[in-house]
């Protein structure tokens, strides 16, 4: 594994650790939290995925595991000389909001058993200098919500390592068989022209160019494509940036057969074209 990118995620109690390993994992990291510092170095010696499988490695450490901070100088600088490549991304948040998390989640402090929640929290920012002065970087999580930390790791990670790209579906499907429960984004297309109505398109699909010539060739269709294009073009980098794995984006008509169809193949071969990675899926096109 030593040419996975490797982040280590540490830093003080109530942080945002676990959020920002989530965000990693949304990300395509292969993540594990409370590793035992010591067993790092077997861990990475075991055969793993290949580099263009998972994004990298990211492993939660932190002062639950009681010998970490005796430990973690020898096992870092040991790991760096047999040529692995780490982070290390250090959490911290102002005292205030960490006594304000505490006491939000009522979760114990590790140093509080015998001390008071400040007496724990000020004893781990103490015990923390030394790694924190080596640390790669160090964020400062008071003022981000959980949304926000995902995006700022993320952002952070992504610009020494690979990205996992959002995965983005185009669904078209019919009003009268139920709305797909697994669609991001909505479209009805029912205002459209319906080919349904034309004897000899009746029959036919959204994907004859019959029909397709038939719900394009109307101003209503020719607006409608532009102005939602360009709104797509405006949230998928927004989506990408706040680390979303998956976007589906669905249009419906009534049948799911006709003009559903031919906008969601328009939608696809737009974003095709931008080297997204799109699928296209006809849910209901040959339903009744």
């Amino acid at each position: 594994m030593k040419k996975q990118k490797i982040i280590i995620i540490t830093g003080l109690s109530g942080s945002g650790k676990s959020t920002a390993l989530e965000a990693l994992e949304d990300n395509g990291f292969y993540c594990v939290d409370n590793m035992p510092v010591v067993l790092l170095p077997k861990f990475l010696e075991l055969p793993g995925e290949s580099s263009s499988e998972i994004a990298g490695l990211a492993f939660g450490m932190d002062i639950r595991e009681r010998k970490f901070l005796s430990n973690y100088e020898s096992v870092f600088e040991n790991l760096r000389k047999n040529g692995y490549l780490f982070e290390i991304f250090f959490l911290e948040a102002d005292n205030k909001i960490l006594i304000q998390r505490f006491s939000q989640t009522r979760r114990n402090h590790p140093l509080s058993q015998n001390k008071t929640l400040v007496e724990g929290i000020l004893a781990e920012i103490e015990q923390f200098k030394p790694l924190r002065e080596v640390s790669d970087k160090v964020i400062n999580t008071s003022n981000f919500n959980v949304h926000e930390l995902k995006s700022v790791i993320v952002d952070i990670a992504k610009k020494s390592i690979k990205h996992s790209p959002l995965k983005i579906s185009v669904l078209s499907f019919g009003f009268k068989y139920g709305i797909p429960n697994e669609a991001d984004l909505i479209v009805d297309v029912r205002f459209l022209s319906n080919p349904y109505f034309v004897p000899e398109l009746k029959m036919l699909d959204g994907e004859k160019e019959e029909v397709k010539n038939y719900v394009l060739n109307t101003d209503e269709a020719k607006i409608f494509l532009k102005k939602y294009l360009e709104l797509l073009d405006y949230l998928i980098p927004l989506y990408e940036k706040e680390g979303k794995t998956y976007l589906t984006i669905a249009i419906g008509c009534t049948g799911g057969r006709h003009r559903s169809v031919v906008i969601a193949s328009i939608i696809y071969n737009h974003i095709a074209n931008k080297n997204k990675q799109v699928i296209k899926i006809h849910r209901d096109i040959s339903q009744g």
